[in-house]
């Protein structure tokens, strides 16, 4: 398979996948939020605060979205930031791998090693996918644009119970 191929296959894989639906900031239109377009896949805004939730709706087996961009949970496993999927070499996939995608997205570890992939993202089921379609996926999101968008790191469960604490 050419690159272009590969590309075009992990741009359909993606496309279809929904990625878009957690992993690209939103825009409000008449018709309701659409992923923006100078912003795809490029995770949680990091300048975007986090938004405003009631703590009641945290508890074991519940969980919420709390923005309207679609980019952040919290639940009882503490807060998931999506992350950056463009080639940043800083603050995206730009530093990984092929091989490191795809032992994540089969491994639920971040870059195949690190810390568990927070949810809601469904790695177990995208690592039902050939190793050629993640490798596919991985060639369409290193050829985006690069964009510098350094997402907060996922606060685990303790910690959000102290700031449940607080409110």
């Amino acid at each position: 398979m050419s690159k272009e191929d590969q590309v075009a296959s992990g741009k359909y894989l993606v496309n279809i996948g929904g990625c878009n639906d957690c992993y690209s900031p939103k825009m409000m239109t008449p018709m309701g939020p659409v992923p923006d377009s100078t912003r795809l896949l490029s995770g949680h805004p990091a300048d975007q605060p986090l938004a405003a939730f009631d703590p009641q709706t945290v508890a074991p087996g519940k969980w919420i979205l709390t923005d309207g961009g679609t980019t952040t949970w919290i639940g009882s496993w503490g807060i998931s930031y999506s992350a950056n999927l463009t080639p940043d070499s800083t603050t995206g996939l730009g530093a990984w791998t092929a091989e490191e995608f795809i032992k994540a997205m089969k491994t639920g570890k971040h870059m195949g090693s690190g810390r568990m992939i927070s949810p809601p993202m469904p790695w177990e089921s995208i690592g039902n996918l050939s190793d050629n379609d993640l490798r596919a996926m991985f060639a369409y999101l290193q050829s985006l644009k690069p964009i510098d968008n350094n997402v907060p790191a996922p606060v685990p469960s303790n910690m959000l119970s102290e700031m449940l604490k607080k409110n």
